[in-house]
């Protein structure tokens, strides 16, 4: 499949992709001060609510979906301006790098620059230095937990308040846990795309994506070592109901893992981060959806966090699929279950 792309001119595919999903351009909004700035050269919107208030606000950095390929400002305008209007925050979104053109690490260095400076210039925007939350969906979770993990042990800025992950992509070791299994199919996010998205992300190509699918990119020495964090041991048996068979290891190939060791990386798969980081992370919401492959994931990650002490709040979306609050009023139409997972992030941020 990979290569079919490729052949069929993968550009092609992601410029129109892109195109398509640009979204709308929005007139103005009665209630915010709408602005593009850039923050250490990194494009950045900001909303800032009009009304005055009497304290320093909540201040949301918000790190979009799509993959690491798709997705821009005007994509999520509709999100961000109802997370700002809603919560009565200040929301900073990044227009981080997108890959293939763009590989690892430039979206997460990216994400990371504009945090930063936001956190050293928070007065300038009436924010509470104490109530700093990072904020993504999908791709953009998996940026918001591993700058979250990057700040962690940092005494130079003011430390988050609370990390925020719908429906993250956590880890590229194991695509056949139950929710792959059980999802492989259902948009908008199927199998082969969690994988070839990864992989784009990773190196700028999908080479090798049917390997990475069945598990042959990873040494048996490392599997091991990461089983207590990647396992579908650690997945609730109320989740294994929809069909899942437990599959034997396959041979692993020692080129591939060659051009996929970054993979073992916490700031590409935040999921494989050491105890000694996972325990000094800041308050965390979780969001899964049951008809997602990458449900366990957040299923994984919830563990490792309550494991370590951190305070989770869990929110799962029993009849959501990937990608749902995206699709928030999204040319007209939306999914109930979208607006309720919207709503429960308000809510939460509310609660800070």
């Amino acid at each position: 499949q990979g290569r079919i792309l490729e052949k069929t001119g993968l550009c092609s595919q992601i410029t129109f992709g892109r195109y398509v999903r640009q979204g709308r351009k929005l007139g103005l909004d009665p209630k915010l001060f709408i602005q593009d700035l850039q923050f250490n050269k990194v494009p950045v919107r900001v909303y800032q609510p009009k009304a005055t208030s009497d304290e320093p606000r909540r201040g949301i950095l918000f790190f979009h979906g799509g993959g690491w390929v798709f997705g821009s400002l005007d994509t999520y305008e509709k999100v961000c301006r109802y997370l700002s209007r809603e919560s009565d925050s200040v929301v900073v979104s990044v227009q981080y790098r997108l890959a293939p053109e763009h590989k690892y690490p430039a979206a997460y260095e990216d994400c990371l620059n504009a945090t930063q400076h936001f956190l050293q210039h928070l007065e300038h925007y009436g924010v509470d230095p104490a109530r700093v939350v990072v904020c993504g969906d999908s791709a953009g979770g998996n940026l918001a937990a591993a700058v979250s993990q990057t700040l962690a042990g940092r005494s130079d800025f003011p430390k988050l308040r609370a990390q925020i992950l719908i429906y993250p992509g956590l880890q590229a070791l194991d695509f056949n846990l139950p929710s792959y299994q059980q999802n492989r199919g259902v948009p908008l996010l199927f199998r082969e795309r969690a994988a070839f998205f990864a992989l784009l992300y990773l190196n700028g190509d999908a080479l090798h994506m049917q390997e990475v699918l069945e598990g042959s990119h990873i040494p048996p020495d490392l599997r091991l070592k990461y089983r207590k964090w990647v396992s579908p041991d650690n997945i609730p048996e109320e989740f294994k109901v929809r069909g899942v068979k437990p599959l034997g290891p396959t041979d692993f190939i020692a080129e591939v893992y060659e051009t996929v060791k970054r993979f073992c990386e916490p700031n590409l798969c935040p999921l494989l981060a050491e105890d000694s980081v996972v325990h000094q992370l800041p308050e965390s919401f979780i969001l899964t959806c049951e008809y997602d492959v990458l449900r366990d994931d957040g299923l994984l990650y919830k563990k490792r966090l309550e494991d370590n002490g951190v305070r989770v709040t869990w929110y799962h979306l029993e009849d959501g699929f990937h990608g749902i609050i995206s699709l928030y009023d999204y040319c007209g139409f939306s999914f109930p279950s979208g607006k309720r997972g919207l709503d429960s992030v308000v809510n939460f941020l509310k609660s800070l």
